[in-house]
């Protein structure tokens, strides 16, 4: 792979990241609208959601993303 193939593999991983974290959190209002707080879907949302906000702060930390 080179340094291009690299990037453009970089950059969708960023996109797709961002995305989940947008779904994840809209599917957790969504349940929370319901009262479904202690569920187990909006538990693995939860947890799904934490995993791309760590993801995103690592690329923050790095300066890969503002």
């Amino acid at each position: 792979m080179d340094d291009r193939e690299r990037l453009e593999a970089f950059e969708r991983m960023l996109a797709d990241v961002q995305k989940n974290y947008e779904e994840f959190s809209a599917r957790m209002d969504k349940l929370k609208g319901e009262k479904k707080e202690k569920s187990a879907t909006f538990r693995q949302y939860w947890s799904n959601k934490m995993t791309c906000q760590y993801m995103l702060s690592m690329y923050k930390d790095y300066g890969l993303i503002d």
